[in-house]
């Protein structure tokens, strides 16, 4: 029962009125304790088992980046006030993949399926894997990612606006030689950061060349070689693709004993736990991971109850929210810098 109701958030009190079917209790709490017994791997009660509405699977990539989780915490909540109790799949690594997760889902009778950063975001992957699916009319949503020409529900960040927002914080800072790291270029994410990225550059009427672009892995490492690339090249500042780079181009920087934000200022993206803890505190671009989630699985559990989808890219706005890894360039300030990395 402890389990239970750290799990669940609530009560042991709590849990012990839902197990024993006793009034007392709202809806969505009696539905995330129930979430919390399936999700642990224990028994409901027989009296408690016809509630449930069915199964969803959730395919998400490594939670090593917090995002991850914190979509799927958010997504699962949700799931639970419908009803419905997700079954979650992570991809490591040399592990399982997508398509033998969904094999396995379909085996169970899933009723949907939410993708989150999937092949779909993939532009070199084949995507008939999904056409398959809304063959099978399965309802399924796809996060993060779009597929031109395919016939299904997506939910989606603004990554062009997203790269504005950084870059528009930096030019205001005074910094004209700012660099981008972002992961490989196939990715849809990728992609639409980098053209929002040479847009609000020459927006701002600031150059833009290949060379302030930087494209490595997604992470710590990624960022930290990226971030030294990218220094050699004089920068002074680096929009990041996500806030694991952002923490490896700030190591980067302390690698050649410079200051951040003194030095170089740095902007992540994403805006995941304890972000607002780092030393310094990150400057990152918000993705609406909470909107995100509700919109995914409304879209979801609304095609799951026979209304016909919206085959569409819904797209949610980002936030700018600035810490402490950015600052005023110190030629703005009257001082004579010499290229970072000299």
């Amino acid at each position: 029962m402890a389990d239970i109701a750290r799990h669940a958030g609530v009560s042991e009190a709590t849990v012990s009125r839902v197990l024993n079917d006793k009034p007392g209790v709202g809806p969505a709490t009696r539905e995330a304790v129930l979430t919390a017994l399936d999700v642990l791997g224990y028994e409901r009660p027989a009296r408690l088992r016809q509630r449930s509405a069915g199964l969803v699977g959730m395919v998400v990539p490594e939670l090593e980046n917090p995002i991850f989780p914190m979509f799927a915490q958010a997504a699962e909540r949700v799931l639970a006030q419908h009803g419905y109790t997700p079954v979650l799949c992570t991809q490591t690594p040399g592990g399982i993949v997508e398509d033998e997760y969904v094999e396995m889902l379909l085996e169970r009778n899933v009723s949907g399926i939410i993708f989150v950063s999937g092949l779909h975001a993939d532009t070199t992957a084949n995507h008939d894997r999904y056409r398959a699916l809304l063959q099978r009319r399965l309802p399924i949503v796809l996060v993060n990612g779009y597929v031109e020409g395919l016939p299904a529900t997506f939910i989606s960040p603004d990554d062009r606006a997203a790269a504005r927002l950084a870059v528009n914080h930096l030019a205001a800072l005074g910094h004209t030689r700012i660099g981008f790291a972002s992961g490989p270029h196939r990715y849809v994410p990728v992609q639409r950061k980098l053209d929002g990225f040479k847009a609000a550059m020459l927006e701002n009427g600031l150059d833009f060349h290949d060379d302030l672009v930087e494209l490595s892995l997604f992470g710590v490492e990624g960022g930290h070689a990226a971030a030294s690339r990218l220094l050699d090249r004089g920068v002074t500042a680096i929009v990041c693709g996500s806030d694991l780079m952002a923490l490896g181009a700030i190591r980067a920087a302390r690698q050649r004993n410079l200051t951040v934000p003194g030095d170089l200022s740095v902007v992540g993206y994403d805006d995941s736990p304890l972000i607002a803890f780092t030393d310094p505190p990150l400057t990152t671009v918000r993705q609406p991971i909470q909107a995100m989630a509700l919109a995914a699985v409304r879209a979801l559990c609304d095609e799951i109850s026979g209304h016909a989808p919206a085959r569409t890219e819904y797209m949610f706005e980002p936030e700018l929210v600035v810490r402490g890894s950015t600052g005023v360039h110190r030629a703005s300030l009257g001082e004579q810098v010499a290229p970072a990395g000299n």
